[in-house]
This record gives C-alpha cells, structure tokens and sequence, in this order.
C-alpha cells in the first residue's frame, strides 16, 4: 500500500511537470510528503508519568566549585557545597578547592573542621602548594593559637612533599615574633636548621633585628647585624639598617643613627630610598628636632631623592607638635608645588595642625578644598574636625556633622560619636549628651564603658533623673552594666523624688543584671 502510494503521487508530479511549460526541479516523494503532513498539537499531560524525564545535572568544574565557596557566607553551607561536589563521578578535589574551603573554615574559626580537612589532604594525591598553609598559620595567630601555627609549618612537608621554603620559615617566624613567642621561634630556627638544613637569609634575620628594637634591646640587634655579615646569603639590606635606624630613633639616640646612616652609604654602598629617609625624619621630628628634619629632606632631595607624601607629612606634624602652623603650611604648599598629587593623609595632616591650633575655620575651608579637588576625606579626617570642634566648645555643629554626614555617604565610626559625647560629658552638657545617646544607640554605637556610667551620673546631678532612667534602660538593652556606684547615685535620685516604684523595678533589674 505504501509503494502504490508513493507510485500514484510520483506518476502525478510526473504529469504535472509534463504539462508545465516551466521547467521545475526534481522532488523526491519523501521530501514532498514531509512538509505536508503538519504535526498535531502535543496531547495535554495528564499524569507525571507522561512527563519528559529531568534532565541530566550540569558537572561542576573545579572552578565553578571554587566560585560557589567563595560566594557562600555560611561556613557550614560551603563544607556541604565541598561535600557535595565530591560525589560527581570522576571529580577529585585539587589544590584550589581545598585552598578556599580551609580559608572559609578558618576566617570562621571552624578550626576542628580545618584539622578534619586537613587529614582528609594527607590521602589525595594531587599536588599542594605551601601558600595554603601559611594562610593558615595567619588565621592561627590572629587568633592567638600559636602552638597550631608552628603546627601548621611542620605539616608542609608531608602534606606538600616538598621542604618548607625559606619564606614559610620566615612567616612562621614573624608571626611567632610578633606574638611575642620567642620559646616556639627558637625551636622553629634550631628544626629549620637541623631537621631541614636550611640556612637563615636576610629576610629571616630581619626579623629578629626589628624583634629586639622593638623591645629596645639594640646590643642584640647589632649582635644580629654581625652574625648577618659573615654569609652572603644573609647580609644586611636596606632594611635592616632602616629597622636599626628606627630603633635608635626611638631611643633618643639621633646622633648614632646619622653615623649608621653614613656607614650603610659608605661601607656597604646601600642607597637609601624615602623610607629610610622618613625612619630618619620622624625620629628628629619625635625628638624635638625639626629643623634637623628639614635638612635630612633637603638632603635627600640634593642626592636624587624626591620626597612622597609621607616624607611631607612627617615634617608637618613635626612643625605642629611644636605649634609652628605657618611653617607647617608651608611643607603643605611645597608638597603640592613639587607636582605630587596630596591625598587625604596629606590634607588630614594639615587639618590636624590647624585643630591644634585652635583655627577650625582654616581646617573647615581645607575639608571644602578636598571636596573640590575630589579629593575624598576619609573618617580619620573627619574624627579631627570633631575634635577641632568640641575644643573649641561649638558643640551644636559638631552635632550637625554627626547627624547629617551618614547621609553624605561618609561612613562615620565609633569614634567619631565618642569623641563628642566625651567632650559633653566633660563639659556637663547634659541635654545634648543624652540626645547624642539615642542617636549613637540607633545607629549602633556604644559608647565607652567609663563614659556611660560618667553619663548617668552626670544626668542624675544635674536633676535630669528620667533621663537617666531611660539611658540606663537603652544602654542595659545594648548589654551594657553600669558600675554599682552609677546604680547608687541612680537610686538615691529616685528616692529624693520619691518614685519608690521606680526604685524597686531598678532594684530588680540589679539583680538581674548581677546574676
């Protein structure tokens, strides 16, 4: 039937063609049949049995993975993403995904899971690289769990197969001796040594060096510059006389780090760069030697050296610890002659020197200079002219700049609310204090656990008792609990306005509060 079929349609195309004057081309009967038959319409569905099946699931790549951790908040939810994409046929976890879930972990203080996932490594046979573990080692340390950074450096070894590096050592290393852990950085440099043979380098004895200037202990740090000198792969570089010269500094001993200063210049031909010019300048501008700062910049400016910003700064403030505002003004327009572009530590440096001074005006006209030149003032600028201002007791529009700056779009801290309501507790401004209260505690600032107590007291001695009582009812809501002398004077207020009432629900919330 299908043959005779096809047979009839092809014998009438066939006389079609014959009685067409136009020459047409071939059609095959299937290519005809096709377009003629259109297809009807899918039956609706009735049952999920009828339903086209799931399609299969996307494989996630080590990269999506990686991706999908680093974008999860939850600590928790992004183990179960590790888990998870772990289960896909032929996906095995490699260096950068277990990288990014330890850092999650550990940022999170989810340390046993770090340790479970750590001793799931020592299994895997891809190869790991020593950048993991002495991110670990940072996230141990801020947490003051020192014994598990140094725990961190010695699994390196079997986790990575390969020798610790020269800069795990001298990372360990720091962060041990910036804790202050000097019995676990000798046992890390005596294992380097022996068990590891390796040799100290120049980055690893500065270390030490800073260590014992910082602890003003400058016979050991020169005790540590000689024993640097006697190997090539450990000599002195331009920081460690920049750390050595700090450290005299700050031991008032100015003249001997001149004398190291020419030394490393002539002895050791080591140039000195702005850094270890500013070591040199903030030491003589702490010293109450300005004038000798100034000259150290205009030396380094004769020798090649262009000042930045930084070097700038240090002579300002140096000018403005001793109140010499005009020639502060003049290192500020002399920064800006020299073609640098003065960011906002330039122009907060000034704005400090001017606040000191008592010409919050001036400093006001330099805040409106930055936004001119979009410049963007940062909150350590602002915190100043908070300052400049409650010195010079205009109170209302330190106020004024609290309430409306968030709305500016500048981020204020903490400290700029503190700085005020410190300044109208000390001056008894009472009224305005507890206004700035509820304003800090809407916003979610609390203030500082002497100050709150100084508040309430200062409320109740000015009479200002239901004050007081709702600020000790906002602060105690914010966790905070006021000293038992601040409870007193609280008490005794109430019970001179004879609200005995309200001096039993105190009472009670005493209590409460104590348990």
């Amino acid at each position: 039937m299908v043959i005779t079929g096809y047979m009839r349609i092809y014998l009438k195309c066939q006389r079609c063609f014959s009685s067409s004057s136009v020459s047409l081309p071939w059609i095959s009967p299937l290519q005809y049949l096709k377009p003629t038959r259109p297809k009807p319409d899918p039956p609706p569905q009735t049952s999920t049995l009828l339903q086209e099946p799931q399609r299969k699931p996307k494989f996630i790549s080590h990269e999506s993975a990686t991706n999908m951790i680093k974008r999860e908040k939850d600590p928790q939810r992004a183990l179960e993403i590790f888990n998870m994409v772990s289960l896909q046929r032929g996906f095995n976890h490699n260096h950068s995904t277990y990288s990014v879930i330890l850092h999650k972990l550990a940022q999170s203080k989810k340390f046993k899971a770090v340790d479970a996932i750590l001793r799931q490594m020592t299994f895997e046979t891809c190869k790991f690289h020593e950048g993991l573990f002495l991110n670990l080692m940072a996230h141990y340390s801020k947490c003051s769990l020192h014994e598990k950074t140094i725990e961190m450096f010695y699994a390196i070894q079997p986790i990575v197969r390969e020798k610790p590096s020269l800069k795990a050592v001298s990372t360990c290393l720091n962060l041990l001796v910036e804790s202050d852990r000097m019995d676990l950085a000798r046992k890390l440099l005596s294992d380097s040594k022996k068990s590891l043979n390796l040799k100290p380098n120049t980055c690893i004895f500065n270390i030490l060096v800073k260590h014992h200037c910082r602890k003003g202990d400058l016979n050991s740090a020169f005790e540590v510059v000689k024993v640097m000198k006697k190997a090539e792969i450990s000599y002195p570089n331009l920081i460690t006389y920049s750390t050595l010269m700090g450290g005299l500094c700050d031991n008032g001993r100015l003249k001997e780090a001149i004398e190291l200063f020419e030394d490393m210049v002539s002895k050791d031909k080591i140039l000195p760069d702005t850094l270890t010019y500013n070591v040199l300048i903030n030491g003589f501008c702490r010293g109450g030697k300005v004038d000798r700062a100034r000259k150290i910049m205009d030396f380094m400016r004769k020798n090649g050296c262009q000042p930045n910003i930084f070097n700038y700064s240090a002579l300002m403030n140096g000018y403005c610890k001793e109140g010499r505002l005009q020639e502060a003004k003049d290192i500020f327009n002399e920064m800006r002659n020299s073609g640098l572009d003065v960011d906002a530590v330039g122009y907060t440096t000034l704005i400090n020197c001017c606040c000191r001074a008592g010409r919050v005006d001036e400093a006001i006209e330099l805040l409106k200079e930055m936004k001119e030149k979009e410049c963007k003032a940062d909150v350590v600028t602002f915190n100043v002219i908070l300052g400049g201002l409650c010195r010079e007791g205009r109170f209302e529009e330190a106020l004024g700049m609290l309430e409306k700056l968030p709305y500016e779009g500048v981020y204020l801290n903490k400290a700029s609310y503190r700085i005020v309501l410190n300044f109208l507790c000390r001056e008894k401004e009472m009224d305005r204090a507890s206004y700035l209260l509820g304003l800090m505690l809407g916003r979610g600032f609390l203030p500082h656990f002497a100050t709150s107590n100084e508040l309430l007291v200062g409320l109740c001695e000015s009479g200002k008792v239901a004050e007081a009582t709702v600020a000790l009812s906002e602060l105690g809501e914010m966790g905070f609990k006021p000293e038992p002398s601040s409870w007193t004077r609280l008490v005794e207020s109430i019970c001179r306005e004879r609200k005995l009432v309200k001096v039993y629900e105190l009472l009670d919330e005493l209590i409460i509060a104590r348990r």
